[in-house]
């Protein structure tokens, strides 16, 4: 798609993925908490890039309207977290796109699994995720979250 740029984020990215996260959970009734479970988001270097992980977000005509991110659980284990789109560029073929790209960096790091969590009321997302062979587990997870999912990485 024209005018699409996928990029690594940067520090000053954080406020415009804090706002797209919030856009993303707003129908769904869930909500925004940058005191827990987006805390990471607040600083994006310092919780990603500079923890064995990384954090890449897309552009459309200079806004941020995807994000994803690689977070070090251990070193064999990463997590997908914050796999956001803006709900006017869904059906478009980029949730395909964020979790190719994300199981590459995953491998790229040297990760040998990949976990997750999301809510079952985000059903586009949890489809996408099963696709991509992503199995449910039994797993704690944060508050706003009622599933955990887990994938090997070839």
């Amino acid at each position: 798609m024209k005018n699409l740029i996928i990029r690594k984020a940067r520090a000053g990215d954080e406020t415009e993925v804090l706002k797209l996260v919030k856009e993303a959970l707003e129908p769904y009734g869930l909500e925004l908490n940058p005191m827990e479970e987006d805390l990471d988001i607040t600083d994006i270097p310092k919780y990603y890039m500079e923890n064995h992980g990384d954090f890449e977000v897309i552009e459309f005509k200079g806004n941020i309207i995807g994000s994803y991110g690689i977070y070090k659980i251990d070193s064999e284990t990463c997590e997908l977290r914050k796999m956001y789109l803006n709900k006017n560029f869904q059906g478009m073929g980029l949730g395909n796109i964020m979790i190719e790209n994300s199981l590459k960096i995953a491998r790229t790091l040297g990760y040998s699994k990949i976990i997750l969590q999301t809510n079952s009321l985000l059903y586009k997302a949890t489809k996408l995720y099963k696709k991509y062979g992503f199995e449910e587990i039994q797993e704690e997870v944060c508050e706003r979250c009622d599933l955990a999912m887990v994938r090997e990485i070839a």
